[in-house]
């Protein structure tokens, strides 16, 4: 029985979605037009517009994400997108013609767009709008025919995707499915032509071992413990907002907000003092009363950080000696950890802003995986070169910060740190320019979209060469000379154009 189990829930949550995939799959074989795709791009604008009310309501129940918050980083992002992508697209679906080199005399060569057919989009929960309908954006744009499934957490707003999609675009262009991980994992079992998943490291793996059985490719958007430098020269005040801003947004939810502080020693006290100040700007002096600031997603997900916190504390008692050496106020850190666990809700799924130090220890348990919470570690430095050694040690972030007014300091984060994307003096904002690729590099993802990029991931580039004159050099029986001229100089001679 336990044997055949496995295949019978397939079948039973299959059931629920494969008779929509066929029509799908087929039409994903035609060639779309550019008159089509504009079409299905600008209905998607106009439904989003028809339902913005709607959506802010789904993310704000989902999310507890106040209406402004959510238009900011979930809708703006999209509208700009979709105006991109339609003002762009005429340009980008034309060939592009390249150079020929003299040895293809009268040939010309170009590069086509051609869609890679039936794309499964799998999109998370903390921004579900936004990480849902940009890549379908950039699929549809490609020619592509999409199959979304939405996280099953932000169960408002995947419900309202389904409404989204299906009356912008035709059943068998674009379809959303959903479910939890079971419809998630039979998914995978099936054949696409391309799989783009957002969500964590764990399960980007699940999803790059499964598209390996079918050689699928793969574009994966994951996450990553995303330092943050603050040194002595940064504008201190300034600093502190955003990042307070950057970290504390969606309560921390964020793939690219800060994971981290590294603070220069001299001003880690008046940073600190900053970014107190600002939260309480922000959010008043109890957040939980707070419109502006968002809660944990689900029990499960609480369960996680709250597991975090008391590592933590487990860490402070354990290594209190010698971190007293490092001049790191454990017994404040302690206390921070502690008010945060009691401040805590579970029911209500709230965790306080909390900030603390930390020592300058990878194994530390804040330090072994992205904390994904509104929780802030700080490390001290001395020395910018002493930020490298220490983020070195960890997997290649997806974003890094640094705040400076130091051209030399500037110059060698920029030239030193692996990142897959950042900003100097700013944080998170970089994700909301079309014209920058958006992706991570390492264990923090592979591939890259937004704007022209987004058609780019979405399209393969097929290589043609066009021939309208034949060399009968090429072909048998060979001389060593031709003319009187040695084969091999001539061959190089002309190569060298």
């Amino acid at each position: 029985m336990s044997k055949t189990q496995p295949r019978v829930s397939h079948d039973r949550v299959k059931y629920m979605w494969a008779n929509n995939l066929h029509p799908l799959r087929e039409y994903s074989k035609v060639y779309k037009p550019l008159q089509e795709r504009l079409d299905a791009l600008q209905n998607l604008k106009k439904t989003l517009q028809k339902y913005e009310s709607q959506i802010l309501e789904a993310l704000q129940k989902d999310l507890h994400k106040h209406p402004s918050e959510s238009f900011l980083t979930e809708l703006l992002q999209v509208y700009e997108e979709l105006e991109f992508m339609i003002k762009h697209l005429p340009k980008l679906m034309r060939p592009q013609k390249v150079k020929t080199p003299l040895t293809h005399f009268g040939s010309r060569s170009a590069i086509y767009p051609q869609s890679y057919g039936l794309v499964l989009i799998i999109s998370p929960w903390n921004y579900p709008i936004n990480l849902s309908l940009i890549p379908i954006i950039g699929a549809i744009a490609g020619g592509n025919c999409v199959l979304l499934k939405p996280s099953e957490y932000s169960t408002h707003t995947s419900a309202l995707l389904v409404r989204l999609i299906s009356e912008s675009m035709p059943p068998n262009l674009a379809q959303v499915v959903l479910g939890d991980s079971k419809v998630g994992e039979s998914l995978l079992r099936e054949k696409f032509d391309l799989i783009f998943f957002t969500g964590s490291v764990p399960v980007g793996k699940i999803v790059m071992q499964k598209a390996a059985a079918h050689l699928t490719p793969v574009v994966l958007e994951l996450g990553g413990k995303n330092p943050c430098i603050i040194t002595k020269s940064a504008d201190i005040m300034s600093a502190a907002k955003k990042v307070v801003w950057g970290k504390f947004l969606n309560a921390g939810q964020t793939c690219i907000a800060p994971d981290y502080l590294l603070v220069q020693e001299c001003v880690l006290e008046e940073f600190i003092q900053a970014l107190k100040k600002w939260i309480r700007e922000f959010f008043g002096e109890d957040p939980q009363q707070s419109e502006n600031f968002g809660r944990i997603i689900s029990a499960r997900h609480f369960a996680r950080i709250e597991s975090l916190m008391h590592q933590s504390l487990e860490y402070i008692d354990s290594h209190y000696d010698s971190m007293r050496a490092d001049c790191l106020d454990m017994s404040d850190s302690k206390s921070a950890l502690q008010s945060c666990i009691n401040l805590s809700n579970a029911q209500s799924l709230y965790v306080p802003p909390t900030i603390f130090s930390l020592p300058r220890d990878v194994e530390h348990p804040l330090m072994r995986e992205e904390i994904f919470a509104p929780i802030l570690p700080i490390v001290s430095f001395s020395e910018i070169s002493e930020c490298l050694a220490f983020s070195a040690q960890l997997p290649k972030p997806l974003a890094s910060y640094i705040f400076t007014r130091d051209s030399g300091e500037r110059a060698f984060f920029l030239q030193n740190f692996s990142f897959g994307n950042g900003c100097v003096n700013d944080c998170v904002v970089q994700v909301a320019n079309p014209h920058l690729p958006f992706g991570g590099i390492g264990s923090s993802g592979m591939g890259s979209y937004h704007g022209v990029q987004s058609f780019r991931t979405f399209t393969h580039q097929k290589s043609v060469l066009e021939n309208h004159f034949e060399i009968p050099l090429r072909y048998p029986p060979f001389r060593d000379k031709l003319f009187g001229v040695d084969f091999k100089k001539m061959c190089k001679f002309f190569a060298s154009f």
